[in-house]
């Protein structure tokens, strides 16, 4: 458990701890958008973000706000 981040973006020379954190990273250098809805064929550089997105086309709302209870 180390502050060490020994992984350099070619880049903008922005510091990782792993070099598979740097490869996600490097994605918004590129075009890259290997994760693609099979709804609307949109392409997403994380596979969070699909799953965020994908709530559009199910009309699913998972979260729910503490303070008023409404559903988004």
């Amino acid at each position: 458990h180390t502050s060490e981040r020994p992984y350099e973006c070619d880049k903008c020379s922005k510091m990782f701890r792993t070099s598979s954190s740097l490869l996600v990273h490097q994605r918004i250098h590129r075009e890259e958008r290997p994760f693609c809805c099979p709804e609307c064929r949109k392409g997403f550089k994380q596979k969070a973000t699909l799953i965020t997105h994908q709530h559009i086309h199910t009309g699913e709302s998972p979260y729910k706000c503490p303070q008023c209870g409404k559903s988004f």
